[in-house]
């Protein structure tokens, strides 16, 4: 039997690392932008296989939070860093809810 609240906290470290991942990809970027459909890839070598409606709830928290802009583009969603979630991603502010990034050479 599985304890419930193992299971929550498993769910809310995996949405921490998978917001993590999402601002990485869109930082990694030369317009800092990527579409909901290319981040299922970017999420998956991370053990993170979520489908397309898990990815577009993520963004809608990431924007929420001011981590990210959206856009819609047909079905898929196209998500763009701002400024506050660089700031997060440059470790000068930590936005709850977000794993933060590992220091330089960590």
């Amino acid at each position: 039997m599985t304890d419930p609240d193992v299971v929550k906290n498993m769910d809310t470290l995996m949405r921490e690392q998978a917001r993590l991942i999402i601002l990485k990809a869109l930082a990694a970027q030369v317009d800092e932008q990527l579409n909901s459909d290319l981040m299922i890839h970017e999420l998956a070598p991370f053990g993170i296989r979520r489908d397309r409606a898990w990815v577009h709830d993520e963004f809608a928290w990431l924007a929420e939070h001011g981590a990210i802009t959206v856009t819609r583009a047909g079905s898929v969603l196209v998500a763009t860093l701002t400024g506050k979630g660089h700031r997060h991603l440059s470790r000068e502010i930590a936005v709850e809810g977000i794993k933060r990034p590992s220091r330089p050479g960590e």
